[in-house]
């Protein structure tokens, strides 16, 4: 009998198996797709070509939490569940799905091929969203004037944040934070499902290099509170508490924007396993330190975020939002958890969409494949 409760189902090579299911250069250890649900959870213990792709995206989502609630027991800090704190519990979600769907994507992924579409467009769809949750922390604790106000009767405006804010670029860049920064990373991070979505139905040849550039949009995108407070002077005062909190923000950013640059080459070149086909298929092929490369970049986004929160929160000038001194409204459930609800809403519907096309193309497949397959195992037994 082919599925034995008593023993895990072989490994197979890359000519063992559907073609949609073969990476470049990986040339062992695949799985075939007609696992069941028990069969792909035990193969987080066997080693197989997805076996690191698993523990490292999955072992750091509790470091990720480990660093993150050390925010709220910092002297100053509001409850957790204070308003102040909604930019930062929707960017850990963000996070945590990202990091749980892309470690069980490559865990469930040999179910059947269908399911192996459907859990890549979900893949997908949580990195859109932790985009999505990243603009909205840069944008309640790194954007330069968003719902902090001083203490007193003087408005906003009269804050040394920009230094007056004149000229035609300073405006461009008030208008476009106050209006455009959040509907915009919404917009991008839908074009982002859209177009991976794709590449696994189309654009097969250049899929790896379409899916890299479609995310160096939301990074553009999200980053440019932080591009905007680099070029321009701390909105502290040099000799405050504050101020000395803020300096670590650029380094965290640029060892950020480092990772996911490495990242990016892993991921395009597939090295090392192009050089030594075979050689890498189970442990330290290119994914894998792709994986390691974008959560090492999330950690120093987490830092970077948490230096800017310390330097609000140091700021005994300043007043936590909401209030209607602010020229810009602070953190409310509508504009957090409304806005993620809305966005996860239209992702849902474009993976739905994805994954009904995908039945159309695999799901008559499944039948003979599990036939071939058998007929094969048992010309081999």
């Amino acid at each position: 009998m082919l599925l034995n409760c008593d023993q895990p189902l072989p490994l197979l090579s890359h000519t063992d198996v559907p073609p949609r299911v073969t990476e470049n250069f990986i040339l062992t250890g695949y799985r075939f797709p007609n696992y069941r649900l028990r069969d792909c959870l035990l193969s987080a213990f066997r080693p197989t070509n997805e076996t690191g792709n698993f523990w490292t995206h999955f072992l750091p989502i509790f470091i990720f939490a480990y660093y993150f609630v050390e925010v709220f027991g910092w002297d100053g800090a509001p409850d957790a569940n204070a308003p102040f704190f909604y930019p930062m519990w929707n960017y850990f979600i963000g996070v945590f799905f990202l990091l749980m769907a892309s470690s069980m994507a490559h865990l469930l992924n040999s179910m059947s091929l269908v399911v192996r579409e459907v859990c890549f467009f979900v893949d997908y769809g949580t990195i859109s969203s932790y985009t999505v949750g990243s603009s909205l922390a840069y944008y309640y604790y790194i954007h330069p004037r968003a719902g902090i106000v001083e203490k007193g009767d003087r408005n906003s405006s009269d804050l040394n944040l920009s230094h007056e804010h004149k000229g035609i670029i300073t405006s461009f860049f008030n208008l476009f934070f106050d209006t455009y920064y959040m509907p915009c990373a919404c917009i991008i991070a839908i074009i982002c499902v859209l177009s991976c979505c794709n590449t696994r139905q189309r654009w097969r040849e250049h899929r790896y290099i379409i899916r890299t550039l479609v995310f160096l949009l939301p990074f553009l995108m999200s980053s440019t509170p932080v591009f905007y407070r680099v070029l321009t002077r701390s909105p502290y005062s040099t000799t405050s508490s504050s101020f000395a909190a803020s300096t670590t923000m650029p380094s965290f950013f640029y060892r950020h924007s480092l990772w996911l640059l490495v990242s990016a080459l892993f991921n395009i070149s597939k090295f090392p396993e192009r050089l030594a086909p075979g050689c890498f298929d189970i442990w330290g092929h290119s994914h894998q330190w792709f994986h390691c490369c974008t959560f090492l970049s999330i950690l120093d986004e987490l830092h970077m975020i948490q230096a800017e929160v310390r330097a609000i929160l140091l700021n005994p000038d300043f007043l936590l939002p909401p209030t209607t001194l602010s020229r810009l409204p602070g953190p409310t459930i509508a504009s957090t958890y409304g806005l993620m609800l809305l966005l996860q809403t239209t992702i849902v519907s474009i993976i739905l969409c994805f994954s009904w096309r995908a039945n159309c193309i695999y799901g008559p497949q499944r039948d003979q494949l599990k036939k071939e397959h058998s007929m094969k195992h048992m010309k081999v037994t």
